[in-house]
């Protein structure tokens, strides 16, 4: 699955809009979002990490690297 489609399916379970995520982080950032910035973003594989931690804060999740376990 894609970072777009993982991201607005946690859009939808969470009832949030593209628009009311970019509120968020712009509140949250002090950096300009806006629909269409995100939504550029997420068209063309361009977010950042750090964006993706934001956005997961935002939702209520984590996102965290878990280290494989070797057979």
């Amino acid at each position: 699955m894609q970072i777009r489609e993982k991201i607005k399916s946690l859009l939808a379970l969470k009832c949030v809009t593209i628009t009311k995520l970019a509120q968020l982080m712009s509140e949250k950032t002090g950096k300009p979002y806006n629909f269409q910035k995100i939504s550029h973003k997420l068209r063309l594989n361009r977010l950042t990490l750090e964006e993706a931690y934001i956005i997961a804060d935002i939702l209520g999740y984590n996102l965290e690297f878990i280290e494989k376990k070797n057979n």
